[in-house]
């Protein structure tokens, strides 16, 4: 019944913690609900452990294909080219790759950060000059 409603590729990525938050809980609901999903995964981790790995667990486990911090920055400014830009809004809305998510968050919470800190600095920058100000009137 659950090995059905699960590809190949999902139950070595739920094994990997690279499958989407909301996936990886319906394959751990399923497990605990039938021993057959349970072995299979059992299975595929045994095969792992000896070293039996097919193309896209290297890729998972490598992170190839996972945008650099550069390009996403490009990303949100919305300066890279269409095609480029296509590859990131898929690896983030259909494939919803954790690792891409993650280092698109953590760029977004660093910009912000920088903003934030920007606004302070400038306040200080005025308080400190306000005596160096004269009223012309």
């Amino acid at each position: 019944m659950s090995e059905v409603k699960f590809t190949q590729h999902e139950l070595e990525a739920y094994l990997d913690e690279s499958l989407d938050v909301e996936r990886m809980a319906q394959i751990e609901q399923a497990a605990r609900q039938d021993p057959r999903l349970l072995e299979h995964l059992s299975r595929i981790n045994a095969r792992n452990d000896r070293g039996n790995h097919s193309l896209s667990s290297i890729w998972r486990r490598h992170q190839i294909g996972v945008p650099s911090q550069n390009e996403l920055g490009s990303y949100l400014l919305g300066i890279l080219p269409e095609e480029h830009a296509d590859y990131i809004r898929f690896r983030i809305e259909t494939l919803k790759c954790r690792f891409t998510i993650a280092k698109l968050n953590d760029l977004v919470a660093r910009q912000q950060q920088s903003e934030s800190q920007q606004i302070v600095r400038r306040g200080k920058y005025f308080q400190s000059s306000v005596g160096y100000l004269k009223d012309e009137n």
